[in-house]
C-alpha cells in the first residue's frame, strides 16, 4: 500500500473520510428540510464522486458545460441540469444528442437562447425542459426583473418542443424569494406554474432552509472545501478534504522559500483573498507569488521555517480551478492511498 508521504509532488489528494462526510452532511441537511439536492460536478469533474452524491440521495447532477455533461452521461449519470446558455448550431446539435440519452434540463435568460432551443427540439422531435435564470445580484447571467422572467416563461411555454421548467439563480440572496413570488403572481392567471426553483452556492448552503420558495439546491465546492469557503464560515479547516502536497525546492534567503507548485498547479485565482493558499504546517506564512512552476512563500512570520526537501500541504483559494489543472486526484484514507481517480471532465470547456 502506498503511503501519503511516498507520493511525488506536486500532487492533489483528497481525504476520503472527509469527502464522504461532506457529501453525507449536506445531503442530510437538505433532506431534513425537504429540499432536493442537485450537486454541481464542476468542482470534482469525477464520475465516481457524482455517483457517490447520487447514492447519498441527490436527485440528479448539475454540469456547467456540455462537455462535462457528456462525460457524466458516458459514465451512466441519467439526470443532468445545464444552467448555462447553450448558443450556436454546433452546441445545439450536441445538446439534442445528449437529450436523447439522459433526462436533461436547461436554462435561458434571453429570447435568442429560447428560439435556439425550440428550433433544435422541434427538429429532433424532443421536448426540452427550460428554466429561466434570474440575476440575484451577482451581475452574472440572468433576467433583471420578474416582468422579464414572466415574459420569457411565456415564450418557453408557447414554444413547440419546450416546457417551462421553473426558475433558477446563483447565488441566492434575500432578494431571491421576492423575485420568485412576484414572477409566480405574474404567471398565475395564465396557469403557467413555477414548479421548480433552483438556488445554488456552497458559501450560503446552510441558509438554504431560510428560502421559502426554494425546491432544489445546487452546491459544488462543498465536497472538497477550499480557503475561500473557509473564510465564509460555511466550512472549517477540518472539513476541507482537498489539499495539494508540495515540496520546498529552494531557500534562497532565510525569509523566503520556493515550492514546486506555481500557477500551473494552483492557478492565479485569488478569489478576493491575500495570497494563493493556506499552508497547513505554516499558517503564518504568506504564499505571496507564483511563476509557472514555482510558488513564492514568505516565512518571516513563522517561528520555525522549512528546510529544502520538506513537504508542505496547501489548501488552495479556489479548489474548482485547481482540480481542472490535474490529470488525477489521489484518494487517501488514514494516510494510505486507496484510489486514483482520473479527472475525467478536465478541460471540457465547450
Amino acid at each position: 500500500m502506498v503511503k501519503l508521504d511516498q507520493l511525488d509532488t506536486p500532487v492533489a489528494v483528497v481525504d476520503l473520510d472527509r469527502l464522504e462526510a461532506n457529501i453525507a452532511g449536506l445531503q442530510s441537511y437538505l433532506d431534513r428540510y425537504g429540499i432536493a439536492h442537485r450537486p454541481h460536478i464542476k468542482t470534482h469533474k469525477i464520475p465516481r464522486i457524482a455517483e457517490m452524491q447520487m447514492e447519498a440521495g441527490a436527485v440528479g447532477i448539475t454540469c456547467q458545460k456540455l462537455g462535462e455533461a457528456e462525460v457524466m452521461a458516458d459514465a451512466g449519470l441519467e439526470d443532468i441540469f445545464l444552467p448555462y446558455n447553450i448558443v450556436g448550431e454546433a452546441k445545439l446539435q450536441r445538446l439534442v444528442a445528449l437529450a436523447r440519452r439522459v433526462r436533461l434540463s436547461l436554462t435561458a435568460d434571453s429570447a435568442y437562447t429560447v428560439r435556439g432551443y425550440a428550433a433544435a427540439a422541434q427538429g429532433a422531435g424532443l421536448e426540452l425542459s427550460v428554466l429561466v435564470e434570474f440575476d440575484s445580484g451577482a451581475q452574472r447571467c440572468g433576467v433583471q426583473s420578474p416582468q422579464e422572467a414572466a415574459a420569457l416563461a411565456r415564450q418557453i411555454a408557447r414554444s413547440p418542443g419546450l416546457r417551462f421548467g421553473g426558475l433558477m439563480t446563483f447565488p441566492h440572496t434575500e432578494e431571491s424569494d421576492p423575485f420568485v413570488v412576484e414572477t409566480r403572481r405574474l404567471l398565475a392567471s395564465e396557469t403557467i406554474p413555477v414548479e421548480r426553483v433552483s438556488y445554488g452556492g456552497t458559501p450560503t448552503m446552510w441558509q438554504a432552509h431560510t428560502r421559502s420558495e426554494l425546491t432544489e439546491y445546487r452546491a459544488g465546492t462543498y465536497v472538497y472545501g477550499d480557503r475561500k469557503t473557509m473564510t465564509t464560515g460555511a466550512m472549517s479547516l477540518e472539513d476541507c478534504a482537498f489539499r495539494v502536497l508540495t515540496t520546498v525546492v529552494s531557500r534562497p534567503v532565510p525569509e523566503r522559500g520556493i515550492l514546486d507548485g506555481g500557477s500551473k498547479t494552483f492557478s492565479s485565482d485569488l478569489s478576493g483573498l491575500e495570497g494563493h493558499g493556506l499552508l497547513i504546517e505554516y499558517p503564518e506564512a504568506e504564499f505571496y507569488g507564483m511563476s509557472e512552476e514555482h510558488g513564492y512563500v514568505d516565512f518571516s512570520r513563522c517561528q520555525r521555517r522549512p528546510e529544502i526537501g520538506e513537504r508542505v500541504t496547501v489548501i488552495p483559494n479556489h479548489v474548482c480551478v485547481v482540480t481542472n489543472l490535474f490529470d488525477e486526484i489521489i484518494g487517501v484514507r488514514q494516510g494510505e492511498v486507496e484510489v486514483v481517480w482520473p479527472v475525467a471532465a478536465r478541460g471540457k470547456l465547450r
